[in-house]
């Protein structure tokens, strides 16, 4: 249960892999809630961005909730 209020993001990221990665990106899912306890979303989303090539200006990154 999440001790925040919920609400919308403003804003949002979409990213595509091959066929040939489906497993991976269920085993990501799976997993992401291990996972996220050693890297916040918010760094992972900014390496998805470098990754995958797309350019990005601090100033439009979403805040993590507190």
């Amino acid at each position: 249960m999440c001790s925040y209020p919920f609400a919308w993001q403003e804003g949002y990221g979409a990213f595509s892999y091959s066929k040939s990665q489906v497993p991976n990106v269920i085993s990501y899912i799976q997993n992401q809630e291990m996972h996220h306890k050693k890297q916040t979303f918010l760094d992972e989303y900014k390496k998805f961005l470098t990754a995958f090539e797309v350019k990005w200006d601090e100033k439009y990154i979403f805040n993590e909730l507190e």
